[in-house]
């Protein structure tokens, strides 16, 4: 009987960590999250055990304290690393750049330092589409420049790639995952996007609007040179992007080195044109007013994703209607149980 591989998955209570974890546990793996809480909310686990019928181990560690993840490293086999405990947000890192350089470097330092001692050899990274910059073309693939960041958040994705680069002579195998635009909720509506204070996605933003928790959505600009003047992204339903780690997991396994896919739709859409088609898909009128500009953000954004279609074997399987359906299905049961 073959043991099961045991992944641990740092910020496996946030967004796309406990989306993930559903997905890994369908899949055949244990795991183990690692989370200090910071960004994320009890209620995910607690929607977790009720949608996958179990209570998955769950330390209470900032990843930047290497004592106390070494310790976790030392009391469980480990197999593998998934690591997304990282700020994330374009606009604060902006405005608390040190935050974010500290966090998110720090954080991903001391989790190598860790995995090297205990060999752990392999890790998937989440990574970001704000590496790219402005680019040039789109849509953007992974042999795109690396222009200047034009955020701190982006700068502090492109300064952990460039260490994951860098430790290939530790012999730690490496996939980066520069993911597009995650939206959504598990379609069952057990876990969803469940920001701490103001949302700084526009989804959730939306969704808070629509239920009556913000008074109106801003849309940040609409003079960019995209068709209607709002910005155009790739929004990719947050299952979908869970889905890509397990494949990717499946991938580093056969595969040594260091690895970067793209992960997204290959579609752009404006915010004006996902604001319609919420309007649209739950019968609802929103209550928004065009503002000024929101500093770090680019204009137009969407991934040629086709080296995960073709290497990893990975497809997104929902579409931006289905997402904006379950984040409203999401947001309607969250509320009404609080």
């Amino acid at each position: 009987m073959s043991i099961r591989k045991r992944i641990a998955v740092t910020g496996g209570a946030g967004y796309i960590g406990s989306h993930t974890v559903v997905q890994l546990v369908e899949a055949g793996y244990d795991v183990l999250i690692i989370d200090d809480l910071s960004r994320s909310d009890q209620r995910l686990l607690d929607g977790l055990k009720n949608l996958l019928g179990i209570t998955i181990p769950f330390r209470k560690v900032d990843c930047r304290n290497y004592n106390a993840l070494a310790e976790i490293f030392s009391n469980n086999r480990i197999d593998a690393v998934i690591h997304f405990a990282a700020f994330k947000a374009v606009g604060e890192s902006v405005e608390k750049p040190l935050d974010y350089y500290e966090n998110n470097l720090f954080s991903l330092t001391s989790l190598l330092r860790c995995m090297q001692s205990h060999k752990v050899s392999k890790l998937i990274f989440s990574s970001s589409c704000t590496v790219y910059g402005e680019p040039d073309t789109v849509p953007v693939n992974e042999q795109a420049a690396i222009k200047k960041a034009n955020s701190p958040y982006g700068a502090t994705k492109q300064m952990c790639e460039r260490i994951l680069e860098d430790i290939e002579v530790l012999g730690i195998d490496v996939v980066s995952l520069r993911y597009f635009n995650p939206i959504g909720a598990h379609p069952s509506a057990l876990i969803g996007e469940l920001p701490l204070g103001t949302p700084n996605n526009l989804v959730p933003y939306i969704t808070q609007t629509a239920i009556g928790l913000r008074n109106q959505l801003t849309i940040f600009g609409d003079d960019y040179p995209t068709p209607d003047g709002t910005c155009v992204r790739d929004y990719i339903h947050v299952t979908d992007l869970a889905d890509a780690h397990v494949k990717a997991l499946d991938f580093i396994n056969q595969n040594l080195g260091n690895h970067i896919f793209n992960v997204g739709t290959g579609f752009g859409v404006s915010v004006k044109e996902l604001v319609n088609q919420f309007e649209e898909v739950n019968q609802i009128k929103l209550n928004y007013k065009i503002g000024s500009r929101r500093p770090g953000d680019v204009a137009k954004v969407f991934a040629d994703a086709n080296l995960a279609f073709n290497v990893l074997r990975w497809k997104p399987r929902f579409t931006i209607k289905d997402a904006l359906q379950h984040a409203w299905h999401w947001e309607k049961r969250i509320r009404s149980i609080n």
